[in-house]
């Protein structure tokens, strides 16, 4: 959770997490889902000192969506992020919804910027409107449709693509791991 009223944006807490389940469960594989912490690599990079197996980050929707569906977090911003985690040697995982009105060249410019930022996981899910204060479903994705976009993101080089109605973030996290998908 985002905690932005702290001087560290809640990276303390986190850090505290990750080390509880590593003292209490060594050989958990841990993945970490983590806001952009305004983009502060130096409080990302404390989250990568206590050595999670993955680090993701998801960009939520296609940039023309973003500022709309993410109140603070920025397109831009979340791609630094994710190549910063990449590029420090963790793995770093990233995923999308869709049902917003985005178009598929939309869909594959993301992947696209996604793979720019050495992303090696991508996953895919049906956005379904959380209450009515939030932007309503344009349209349901067939589940033919996610099968396309999960060959058409290996097709581009991912490792793996969770994509279904069902997905989420975590889909299938562990079994990524244990596969060696990253």
């Amino acid at each position: 959770m985002d905690r932005d009223d702290l001087d560290d944006l809640g990276t303390g807490l986190w850090k505290a997490a990750i080390r509880k389940v590593k003292e209490v469960n060594p050989e958990t594989t841990m993945e970490v889902l983590i806001p952009d912490f305004q983009g502060r690599f130096e409080l990302i990079q404390q989250i990568i000192d206590e050595k999670p197996e993955v680090i993701s980050h998801n960009l939520e929707t296609v940039e023309r969506f973003s500022s709309k569906i993410r109140s603070k977090a920025r397109y831009h911003i979340s791609l630094g992020v994710l190549k910063y985690i990449a590029q420090s040697g963790v793995k770093a995982k990233s995923g999308i919804m869709l049902g917003l009105g985005e178009t598929e060249e939309e869909i594959l410019q993301t992947m696209d910027d996604l793979l720019a930022a050495n992303v090696k996981v991508m996953t895919i899910g049906q956005y379904l409107q959380p209450t009515l204060s939030h932007m309503p479903v344009r349209n349901y994705v067939l589940p033919e449709k996610f099968e396309e976009y999960r060959l058409i993101g290996l097709k581009k080089g991912f490792a793996a693509v969770e994509s279904g109605p069902l997905v989420r973030s975590s889909f299938h996290a562990e079994k990524l791991i244990l596969r060696g998908n990253f």
